[in-house]
Order: structure tokens, then C-alpha cells, then sequence
């Protein structure tokens, strides 16, 4: 299974010939950005489900635009795809990928800033280049944008995936050299008509972004807003996760919402309790594996978050796959005292529809239908 690495110096995880999808910026601090915004458009993208293990959707970059398969990331703030000549990006006819052509569009202009981003498993680099972004018809002009050149530390977990490129959602304040992100640039030109994105992720089936507000008919319930901790990354505070049983695994600690990464991570020592908690047990390569015969019997587990829980049942935490049943929780140890210490990946996201609010500082929970 794919797995994102933080893009933060001396972060190494157990394996990271699966971290190729957790792309990080390189420090955590707060920024507030103030926006106004007027009345604007609400749209949605399809996004594309391959295996519970990538979710992407496209955009077009340029004039005329041309179409891009992108990772829609919480967890990464900057925009970049692969430029025409990049080298280790795709294979011909086995698994290519769509190129940046700056000659060909008229609304490209020149930065030169050198884009560089090291990563759990390697780095990507390139330039930053200035062009037109459109999002499912919400057109974000002169937006500063990576075209890389060199995506071999990547590895083929980029090479044979699904997606061209990646279009961070989170915070200007984490984003390469400052560069403002698609969605706060769509919001200071007051082309949505909230400050607001949402996620409906698929369970082996297409889903949804949301983009300028949120879809009342992909959840059930209230929609309960929380507010961050930090707005760097989506950071909440996580008042504890426990399993139905009433076995505790941690208390009073943090989380990012994270639709970058596939699986649920936490410290090292407290995923080996839940693990043993639940029956799993570590094969050679670092996973945690659970006997099938088990999974109906597992119990569920509880995450509090602002007073309120969130139920992933056994089954749900577990992920069958050629006769195995991997369980979906990695130990991945972040350093620095006001790091987030769990990752809600896509396992979580599955379950819950998730509304991201810009300009309040807020993420919300809602079952999904």
C-alpha cells in the first residue's frame, strides 16, 4: 500500500518504499491569513478511486488548458506536475504521464525560482513557472506552480501510480517559497462562494471534492465543525482514541486530517499496543496483518474528537488483498514538540465526509452516506 513520508528533515519510516504519497513542506508554524470574499461558485470534481490506494482527480493547467491527474492533498500546500523532458516521470505507453508544455500555452510567464521538495522516499525537483489553474471551471489566473524536472526520488511508487501530479490543500504558511495555494488565490479573486472544499472519498468507487462549499447529500447527521490548533496542516486536537471494548490507546494528543495518505499512522508504540490490542501482528516488511478468519470479531475503534466520537468499525480498519488482511494503522514517529502525532489518512476519511473551512480555521466530521 502506498503510504505518504513527511517531507521533514530526519523523518525515515519503517518502510519508505511506501511513502511515496506523503508530501510535506519543511516546518510547522502557524500563519492566519485574513480573506474576503463576495460571491462566487461552488463546484465538484470526480475523484477517482484506484484500489482504496489513490484518490485523484483532474485539472487543467494553461491556455488552451490541458488536463492533469492530480492527488487532491490536505497534507501539502503547493501545486506541481511533470514538464515536458522531466526525467523518471511515467513510462511510455505502460504508465505515462501528462506533461507541461509552456510553449504551447499562452498564459504562461516566467518565474525561475527554483522548486525543490525532499521527501520521506527522495525528492522531486524543478521550477516554479506562473499559468492559469482550472479547477472544475473555477479558473485561478497567474498561479505559481512547480514544473518538475526530475521526480526519480519518487521512486516507482510515482513512476506506475495513477496520478500526474499533486495539488496541495493546505496552508500557504507550509507551501514552498511562500508560493500562495490554489484555493486561497481562488478565494482573495472571490471566485467561490464560501472559503470552503469538502471530501466524499469512494470506497472502491468514484467520490467527490467539493470545491466553494460542501454536499449535503453525500452525509448523514450534523456536520460538526472543530477548530485547528495550528493552520499550517489540518491540525486538531484528538481528545483521545479507544477501542469498543473500552481499551485505551491514547489520550489529550493531535492529529492532521490527511487526504494524501492512504493508511491511519501514529506514534510507534502506541500503534504495537493497538495492534496487539486488536490481534495483529508485524510481518517482515513492517506491516501489521491480522488473521481474516478474525476481522468480524475485531473490535471497533474510537476516536474523540471536541467531545465526540468517531466510530471506524474492525472490518473497516482492515484491508483484505490477495488473501491477506493488512491492518490499516502504521507506526510513524514526527518529531518536535508541536508536531502532530496522528495522521487520519483516507481510512478515516472513508468513513466520515470531512469539510475544510479556509477562512474560519476549521475541518468538520459528518458520517458519509
Amino acid at each position: 500500500m502506498a503510504l505518504k513520508a513527511l517531507a521533514l528533515a530526519g523523518i525515515n519510516p519503517e518502510d519508505t518504499t511506501k511513502a511515496s504519497r506523503y508530501l510535506r513542506a519543511n516546518s510547522f508554524y502557524d500563519q492566519k491569513p485574513n480573506f474576503d470574499y463576495s460571491l462566487g461558485q461552488a463546484e465538484n470534481v470526480v475523484i477517482k478511486d484506484y484500489q482504496n490506494a489513490q484518490y485523484y482527480g483532474t485539472v487543467k493547467i494553461g491556455t488552451p488548458g490541458k488536463e492533469f491527474r492530480v492527488i487532491f492533498d490536505t497534507g501539502s500546500s503547493n501545486l506541481w506536475v511533470p514538464v515536458v523532458g522531466c526525467s523518471h516521470c511515467g513510462i511510455p505507453i505502460i504508465a505515462p504521464k501528462a506533461k507541461y508544455d509552456q510553449s504551447k500555452s499562452s498564459t504562461y510567464e516566467n518565474d525561475g525560482a527554483a522548486f525543490d521538495i525532499t521527501y520521506g522516499s527522495g525528492s522531486v525537483s524543478g521550477e516554479f513557472v506562473v499559468d492559469t489553474v482550472d479547477v472544475a471551471g473555477i479558473m485561478v489566473e497567474d498561479q505559481r506552480l512547480g514544473a518538475i524536472k526530475d521526480a526519480g526520488g519518487l521512486g516507482m511508487g510515482y513512476t506506475l501510480g495513477k496520478f500526474d501530479g499533486i495539488l496541495g490543500l493546505g496552508f500557504t504558511s507550509i507551501s514552498i517559497d511562500g508560493a500562495t495555494t490554489v484555493l486561497e488565490n481562488a478565494v482573495k479573486a472571490d471566485l467561490l462562494d464560501e472559503p470552503v472544499f469538502a471530501f466524499y472519498l469512494g470506497d472502491n468507487a468514484d467520490g467527490e471534492l467539493t470545491i466553494g462549499g460542501t454536499d449535503e447529500s453525500k452525509y448523514e447527521g450534523e456536520l460538526r465543525m472543530v477548530d485547528l490548533t495550528a493552520a499550517t496542516y489540518w491540525q486538531i486536537a484528538l481528545d483521545g482514541i479507544s477501542l469498543s471494548d473500552g481499551q485505551s490507546v491514547a489520550k489529550d494528543t493531535s492529529a492532521i486530517v490527511d487526504s494524501g495518505t492512504s493508511l491511519i499512522t501514529g506514534p510507534t508504540a502506541e500503534i504495537e499496543k493497538l495492534a496487539q490490542q486488536v490481534g495483529a501482528t508485524k510481518n517482515f516488511m513492517g506491516e501489521y496483518t491480522i488473521d481474516c478468519g478474525a476481522v468480524a470479531t475485531m473490535p471497533d475503534i474510537v476516536f474523540t474528537i471536541d467531545g465526540h466520537d468517531y466510530t471506524i468499525e474492525g472490518k473497516d480498519a482492515v484491508i483484505q488483498s490477495g488473501g491477506m488482511c493488512l491492518f490499516s494503522f502504521m507506526g510513524l514517529d514526527i518529531p518536535g514538540e508541536s508536531a502532530p502525532k496522528w495522521i487520519l489518512g483516507d481510512v478515516f476519511m472513508r468513513r466520515f465526509y470531512c469539510a475544510f473551512n479556509l477562512e474560519k480555521k476549521q475541518v468538520g466530521f459528518a458520517k458519509a452516506v
